[in-house]
């Protein structure tokens, strides 16, 4: 039996994934869990084969979160199952420890194949991002090269993406768990980190680069 840890803060989410997962005979759901944090204290608890990880959560985020498994646990499989684009996302992801990438609309069998082959320790992205990544690797340089993915930390990278869909502070503020104040003062890091000048200009490389599905 393999025992499976879901760290989603959308409780219908982790429902959701929980009744497919356990269609699967041999899968059992250890836990589900809201916050990053508790995913650390129970790992220790379950010893897990594999954990299943949102990219937006309160606290600490997803990648931050694989981060930190992938230095404390290298051997734990981490699997991302997200509703941010996978082509914004899945190389950060992969970088920092993750075996695989699946988008929340996926159909179910796209999520049962992921699992099966990150168990089974492989890697699972989509063609589209398979051949960005073997590009990548050919060409010695990041497909993320000069494009904010690089210069952006996590969680000022997903408020970057939000901008750039049209969201408010306010509304980045909610989606994210955290102050409007907390998401002005990421709005400002943003700006010096690309050398902006304007809330204007924020919006606008914002919007072209989720556009551009995070390529430039």
């Amino acid at each position: 039996m393999k025992k499976i840890i879901i760290v989603d803060d959308h409780p219908m989410m982790r429902k959701g994934l929980t009744s497919t997962l356990e269609m699967e005979p041999g899968f059992e759901i250890s836990a589900q869990l809201e916050r990053a944090e508790d995913a650390i204290d129970t790992i220790e608890k379950v010893k897990p084969d594999l954990i299943i990880v949102d990219i937006s959560l309160p606290g600490m985020n997803g990648i931050e979160l694989v981060k930190n498994l992938h230095f404390q646990y290298p051997n734990l499989k981490v699997l991302v199952v997200s509703r941010h684009e996978e082509s914004l996302y899945a190389e950060r992801a992969l970088r920092a420890g993750a075996k695989g990438y699946v988008m929340k609309f996926e159909p179910s069998d796209v999520l049962l194949k992921a699992v099966r082959k990150v168990l089974k320790g492989g890697i699972h992205v989509s063609e589209e991002i398979s051949e960005k990544l073997l590009l990548s690797a050919m060409t010695g340089k990041s497909t993320g090269l000069e494009s904010p993915v690089e210069l952006l930390s996590d969680r000022e990278l997903e408020v970057f993406e939000l901008i750039g869909r049209g969201k408010s502070s306010k509304e980045i503020a909610e989606q994210l768990h955290l102050a409007v104040k907390t998401i002005e003062t990421y709005r400002s890091r943003i700006k010096e980190k690309l050398d902006l000048n304007n809330s204007t200009e924020l919006v606008f490389h914002a919007v072209k680069w989720v556009e551009s599905d995070g390529e430039g």
